[in-house]
């Protein structure tokens, strides 16, 4: 009599499977409509947006402000002045 040879995982072997994960992800995906993030996850993930967003205002306002384009208000001066005459 020859073994059968042994395997890691149950999942493929066993054929009713309830309240399993592979389960609960397969329902998941055919009922998005469905599926809702907890009140608490939400409120958390908010509280962290709103900490994120001051963040990245204080260090806009903290940063020092560059011109963009240095030195092009004279030339535009130089250009209208020529091209006025």
């Amino acid at each position: 009599m020859t073994r059968r040879k042994k395997t890691r995982s149950l999942a493929d072997k066993v054929t009713i499977r309830t309240g399993k994960r592979k389960d609960y992800k397969k329902w998941r995906h055919e009922n998005p409509d469905q599926v809702t993030s907890s009140r608490r996850f939400t409120q958390k993930k908010r509280q962290q947006r709103k900490l994120q967003a001051a963040r990245k205002l204080a260090r806009q306002e903290q940063g020092v402000s560059l011109p963009i384009h240095p030195g092009s208000d004279e030339k535009n001066e130089k250009n209208s002045e020529e091209h006025e005459e």
